[in-house]
């Protein structure tokens, strides 16, 4: 009897979470939204998907061809604008380009896209200036983007969305990437307490591992490549070519190991912009959600164990 209570509680819980989640707004071609990172990947994806919903999209593009090429694949209501999330002087023009163009309606959606990846490696085998490109990038840049732009939100009583990592859950390697997806998530939380008195939500994604341009080898090789190269000699000794070696294979483990599936991140984007009960983590792609996410509740000395599994080890000596 107990037993069939719950299982009735259960599936009224699924069908109104289900219920809840499904409702979304109306008036959507009223609004607009601003993606950043919209060259490639998720963020060129997701800027011709919400164009097609019928938002109006301000696209973010690090290059000419890339904003070309997009404004080719949308609609006349599509704007694009060239925008290095690290160059803040360019990131106050670009917030006055929005605010000329949203006026008074203020910004609806601002999803914070924008990163650099290529920062896997040994922490010892760094120097301050390799952590700081990916925390200037993928953190003080996020932050710089969304400071200038929250008057504008604020006033719309909009989304903010901001892209981390399942590796923002669980430290998966050394270097600066996994470091600022922490921070993505730390600002991300603060931000949303405080922009709750406003009537603004702040959403975060915490996609897997999926076929983007930061799921190319060659780069990640390259950078591990000229750290092992640059090494003291005496550091080198003590992690030894096998360590190398195995960095390598690990990292091109992680590239060929991505899902093709980017609709995924990009569904989670647009429910976090269009649906009236937004949730307050998405997680898209399996391994996000049978490994990331899990482990990163474990005990440490688990997951330490899990993570460190399939792990360069340095050779044991004689």
């Amino acid at each position: 009897m107990w037993l069939l209570l719950l299982l009735l509680l259960s599936i009224l819980i699924l069908v109104y979470r289900w219920y809840r989640q499904s409702q979304i707004l109306e008036n959507l071609s009223d609004k607009y939204v601003m993606i950043t990172g919209c060259d490639s990947g998720f963020g060129n994806r997701a800027a011709k998907q919400l164009d097609r919903r019928g938002l109006k999209v301000l696209a973010t593009c690090l290059t000419e061809k890339g904003a070309e090429e997009l404004k080719k694949e949308t609609s006349s209501r599509l704007q694009t604008v060239i925008l290095d999330i690290n160059d803040s002087q360019r990131v106050k023009s670009v917030a006055e380009w929005v605010s000329s163009i949203v006026g008074d309606a203020g910004l609806w959606g601002l999803v914070n896209n924008a990163a650099f990846g290529f920062a896997l490696g040994p922490n010892e085998w760094q120097t301050k200036e390799d952590f700081a490109k990916a925390l200037n990038v993928n953190v003080l840049g996020t932050i710089d983007v969304t400071l200038n732009l929250l008057p504008l939100i604020r006033k719309a009583h909009g989304r903010i969305v901001n892209v981390a990592s399942g590796a923002g859950r669980l430290s998966i390697a050394g270097g600066g990437y996994c470091i600022s997806k922490f921070g993505v998530e730390a600002f991300s939380d603060s931000l949303r307490r405080e922009m709750c008195n406003f009537g603004v939500k702040v959403s975060i994604i915490e996609p897997g591992a999926f076929k983007t341009s930061m799921c190319v080898y060659e780069p990640h090789f390259k950078y591990l490549e000229r750290l092992w190269n640059n090494l003291p000699p005496e550091i080198k000794k003590s992690y030894g070519e096998q360590y190398y070696q195995q960095s390598v294979k690990a990292i091109e483990h992680l590239t060929v190991s991505g899902s093709s599936k980017l609709h995924m991140v990009t569904d989670c984007m647009e429910h976090a912009l269009t649906a009236v009960y937004p949730w307050t983590r998405y997680s898209p792609g399996w391994d996000a959600k049978l490994y990331y996410i899990p482990v990163s509740y474990l005990p440490t000395v688990v997951s330490d164990y899990i993570v460190s599994i399939g792990g360069p080890k340095v050779a044991k000596k004689a």
